[in-house]
């Protein structure tokens, strides 16, 4: 079995494998001080609780953005899964895709992982891929799968905790999709919710009406990131969600790689 593990800034998503088949898939908060022990004190418990071992893996791949968390996660494959990881995007090459942009170097992981992970879902036609996470960003895949550039914005959590920190008298709250749709807020709390909610959505709206003026060619929009959902009923711009993209992007990286080897 693969174990797939995607490290972002805000979490480290680990998924296990059976050719294609995700099996399950945990996550946990990034934190480039934990070790490799630790993570294997916490991924034998949650192997056992679906029925698994950690002996069943015989092969690990890692995707990060956090690079000061690749020794662990490498020490972890090497002491606990006898296996060397595949480090994805080593190098721009070994990603398998054309990265058309002017610094292919810079491209993120998790941002190839999804251009690849896209490209298995809609071949043949361009993509727009939305990662909501610590940053969300907008990703056009080309219709032979190469990545051709796209745009970072500020997360939604982000912006938020941006706006409590610089005004003092503004209360923390939760991002949630708001109980009507008015833009008056009759409270400070539904004011901020107004502001940030609707304010991302007119964002996406625009951002995604944009890229497609100048694209101008028909896209596939695929949503991906924990967040993704929390505008779904509003935005109206996906034509599918999918929770798992960087976690399969890198599955089928994996497959590639066995393929060619």
């Amino acid at each position: 079995m693969l174990l797939a593990i995607d490290v972002g800034n805000t979490n480290a998503k680990f998924a296990l494998f059976r050719g294609t088949e995700l099996l399950a898939r945990w996550r946990i908060a990034t934190d480039d001080r934990r070790t490799a022990d630790e993570y294997m004190v916490w991924l034998d418990q949650l192997l056992r609780i679906e029925g698994h071992d950690r002996s069943d893996v015989d092969a690990v791949i890692i995707s990060t953005v956090v690079p000061r968390a690749l020794h662990n996660l490498r020490l972890l494959a090497d002491k606990y899964f006898g296996v060397e990881a595949f480090i994805a995007g080593r190098d721009p090459v070994s990603w398998g895709i054309a990265l058309r942009v002017d610094e292919p170097q810079s491209v993120g992981a998790d941002r190839a992982c999804n251009a690849i992970s896209a490209q298995a879902i809609a071949p043949g036609v361009d993509k727009l891929v939305i990662s909501f996470g610590t940053a969300t960003t907008f990703d056009h895949i080309g219709p032979e799968g190469g990545y051709l550039g796209g745009i970072i914005a500020p997360g939604v959590n982000l912006s938020l905790e941006a706006l409590v920190a610089a005004a003092a008298k503004l209360p923390r709250i939760a991002i949630e999709a708001p109980a009507s749709a008015s833009v008056i807020g009759r409270t400070t709390e539904s004011q901020m919710l107004i502001g940030v909610y609707w304010g991302y959505v007119a964002m996406i709206e625009g951002l995604i009406a944009r890229m497609k003026a100048e694209v101008a060619k028909p896209m596939t929009v695929i949503a991906t990131g924990g967040l993704a959902t929390l505008f779904e009923e509003h935005a109206h711009q996906f034509d599918r969600i999918e929770p798992d993209l960087t976690l399969n992007g890198l599955m089928h990286l994996y497959q590639q790689r066995s393929a060619g080897a």
